[in-house]
């Protein structure tokens, strides 16, 4: 899929992990879901790190706008696997710096993601954020733009799982509709909302 960026704009490449990675965990510092499974903004930050190094910049597609905002993807028909190393990294970084239980949590949610991701092929962006000090500054819509205009043109759906209910107006302004809405662990825990957007 060929994906055009504006100016202000580039896809990330390995050596951006730290900055793709530091960006989306500042973005998911207050994120009710990533909260409740990690326990804390250090737990988000290692967390986004490993996502970013070793699964989205290896197996997927990451934009940066430029130290403002980041997104992690992955294209239709592929896949981003969890290895055995990173399984390892982020087990140690768990274990310093997450709350009790976080790796049973983290397990159970990501067994929950995948029972409810569509096998229709699609885009999936797995995560969207931007700096504090640029949010409400049309960064979070920058970035969304290169890649829906991408997937309106060649006919491809696009799939989230949104985990903040503030976030939900966002992306229905965008073509978002909800599938359904799961609980991420025990009653009364947060609220994870799976999000399907068809071409236009």
């Amino acid at each position: 899929m060929k994906i055009d960026l504006p100016p202000e704009q580039r896809q990330a490449n390995r050596s951006d992990w730290k900055a793709v990675g530091d960006i989306t965990a500042e973005a998911f510092a207050a994120d009710p879901v990533n909260l409740h499974v990690f326990g804390s903004a250090r737990a988000i930050k290692t967390t986004m790190r490993i996502m970013a190094r070793d699964v989205y910049l290896k197996h997927g597609l990451c934009f940066l706008h430029g130290e403002r905002g980041a997104t992690m993807w992955v294209g239709p028909g592929d896949s981003a696997p969890f290895s055995g190393l990173a399984m390892l990294k982020f087990a140690a970084g768990m274990a310093v710096y997450a709350s009790h239980g976080a790796l049973a949590r983290a397990t159970r949610l990501g067994e929950r993601m995948a029972k409810h991701h569509p096998e229709t092929p699609h885009m999936y962006l797995f995560t969207i954020g931007a700096r504090a000090a640029a949010r409400g500054k049309g960064v979070g819509k920058a970035l969304l733009a290169p890649v829906l205009a991408a997937c309106d043109r060649d006919g491809v759906p696009v799939y989230l799982e949104n985990s903040n209910p503030a976030n939900a107006g966002f992306y229905r302004a965008h073509g978002f509709e909800t599938i359904t809405k799961f609980e991420i662990g025990d009653p009364g825990s947060p609220i994870m909302e799976p999000m399907w957007r068809e071409p236009t």
